[in-house]
């Protein structure tokens, strides 16, 4: 069935439920309100330090939304792309483009003005539905953009150039638009992250995004009474996928802007949430500030957090140990995906393998894996090889793309470009991206493996090893290293410390800086090569 059909269920079913609580604890709260009729037609509306909206708001505002859509003449397979931070609106509005038979295009906050063109472009966007916060940046193209799709605005002081999302929404129906919708239907477009270079279209349809949510149900087993706390943004696929398996269920989520460790325990305490989504950085500097005395666990009502989960990126094992220590009552579980395979979930450790820390585990609920060599063969086990995956979830394609569809895409099978062995067990360990596996006088390195390795450092808050040129050997491994606040490491202290490698996979150069990552949490090696790349490839040259 499509996705739109579990909102109208859960609209009749739990219509009085609260569904979504938005908190910003940046913001100074001035009353705590239920987001009624009311609250959008004041002349001078407070901000909210905390909002709610309940089943039946949420459905009446999609319904809103898809009416005046329609009265603009948007139909179905039409683009409407969104430009929001998570919000109460954000939800709404997704599902209030479904609802109408066209697909939701949402964009990274974080584009720049020529990227939003860029995808909007890409995606043959008609819409775009765009926040306060990027007032400035959808002004600087508003000229070029505005000529053939329409500008909606959701917030305060809507600018000249786009329409009032608010006022517009009020004056249209709250009923059901009656289109007829299937499985096969397009739904969504969504972006690759971009770390290997500008971001591709990535199309779904309506049974990838339902089977995402039977996945995270099967996995994690929300019940009606959980309470999922939502950090990380709402045009990724992991964070809106993890939500759908407490959607499937009427659950409420708590939707958080902001990630101090003081805003998650205080959210999960107050809200009484039962599950948390987290994001490597973002558990490191919960145990951080715990051991600093930062924080004081006794300060906060936690005892009804079952389960933290993490993915999006490689789990260091000594992450989850430290984890298992502060809190030995936790549910752990990696879950590994990416946005072409409708997020996360495709491959999983589950919560009875923690023994098995350190893999993403295996195939997920409806999915199949294998570790394939360049001809798409499976290797023998304990080899390496590129993992692939096939399923209901993966995309249609690359959107207007054929040449980088049919890269990844043979025979129903998606390939991920991650590099990967399957264990005597059959869990499977990721070893690195393709795209990064360094070549140093021929023999290959494994990024990933040297980076778990450092992550051991107590000194060591982060780290990304890559691949930087040499004139002898092609290419050598450089690790940028983060230290922990408050620490102080040397070079030779953590050239000493690498001894405990084998000799080749000793980083040959240190740099000592923080380490860029995207909203997902991914690092961007990218950009790291790029600062530190060409610097060293002088360096080497001159050496020569």
């Amino acid at each position: 069935m499509p996705i739109t059909d579990i909102l109208e269920r859960n609209c009749k079913l739990y219509g009085n439920d609260i569904c979504l609580v938005e908190i910003n604890p940046e913001i100074k709260e001035t009353r705590r309100v239920t987001w009624k009729e009311y609250d959008l037609i004041e002349p001078n509306p407070v901000t909210h330090y905390r909002r709610e909206i309940t089943w039946s708001v949420f459905n009446e505002k999609a319904n809103r939304f898809a009416n005046l859509l329609l009265e603009r003449g948007i139909k179905k397979d039409d683009k409407v792309a969104i430009l929001l931070m998570n919000c109460l609106e954000w939800l709404p509005i997704y599902f209030g483009i479904l609802k109408t038979g066209a697909l939701a295009v949402p964009l990274n906050f974080r584009y720049a003005s020529d990227e939003i063109e860029y995808c909007l472009n890409l995606a043959e966007a008609d819409v775009l539905v765009f926040g306060p916060e990027f007032i400035g940046r959808v002004e600087e193209i508003a000229d070029s953009i505005s000529k053939n799709r329409l500008l909606f605005y959701v917030g305060d002081n809507c600018p000249s150039f786009a329409e009032d999302y608010t006022s517009l929404t009020l004056n249209c129906s709250s009923q059901t638009p009656m289109i007829t919708l299937t499985d096969m239907d397009n739904a969504a477009i969504y972006f690759s992250s971009g770390t290997t270079g500008f971001p591709k279209a990535i199309l779904h349809n309506h049974e990838s995004l339902m089977h995402s949510c039977k996945v995270e149900q099967n996995h994690h087993g929300q019940t009606k009474q959980d309470v999922f706390l939502c950090i990380p943004p709402l045009y990724h696929t992991g964070a809106k996928m993890h939500w759908f398996g407490s959607f499937l269920e009427g659950a409420k989520a708590v939707l958080l802007k902001g990630t101090k460790p003081e805003f998650i325990l205080d959210a999960v305490s107050k809200e009484r949430c039962t599950i948390v989504w987290l994001l490597v950085p973002w558990a490191q500097d919960i145990l951080d500030a715990i051991d600093r005395g930062d924080i004081q666990l006794e300060d906060y009502e936690l005892s009804q957090w079952r389960l933290m989960h993490i993915g999006a990126q490689p789990v260091p094992q000594s992450l989850i140990q430290r984890w298992k220590k502060v809190f030995p009552h936790h549910q752990y579980d990696t879950n590994y995906g990416l946005s072409e395979s409708i997020g996360p979930g495709c491959v999983h450790l589950g919560v009875e393998n923690i023994h098995k820390v350190g893999a993403i585990g295996k195939a997920g609920y409806g999915w199949q894996v294998k570790i394939a060599d360049e001809a798409g063969n499976t290797v023998k086990r304990g080899e390496v090889g590129e993992l692939a995956v096939k399923g209901p979830g993966v995309m249609t394609c690359y959107y207007n793309d054929e040449k980088a569809t049919a890269e990844v895409l043979k025979d129903g099978w998606l390939f991920t470009g991650d590099m990967a062995q399957e264990d005597e067990d059959g869990f499977i360990f990721l070893v690195d991206r393709k795209k990064d596996v360094v070549i140093s006088g021929g023999e290959n390195i494994y990024p990933v493996q040297i980076e778990d390795f450092l992550r051991t450092n107590n000194k060591i808050k982060d780290v990304a090893v890559i691949g930087i040129p040499d004139k002898r050997l092609g290419e050598i491994t450089a690790a940028v290293i983060e230290i922990k606040d408050g620490m102080e490491a040397t070079e030779q202290e953590i050239n000493d410390y690498c001894m405990k490698l084998p000799k080749y996979k000793r980083p040959r150069k240190l740099i000592f800086a923080e380490i860029p990552r995207n909203p997902t949490g991914k690092i961007e090696k990218p950009k790291l090569r790029k600062m530190y790349g060409g610097e060293s490839l002088v360096a080497a040259q001159n050496r020569g």
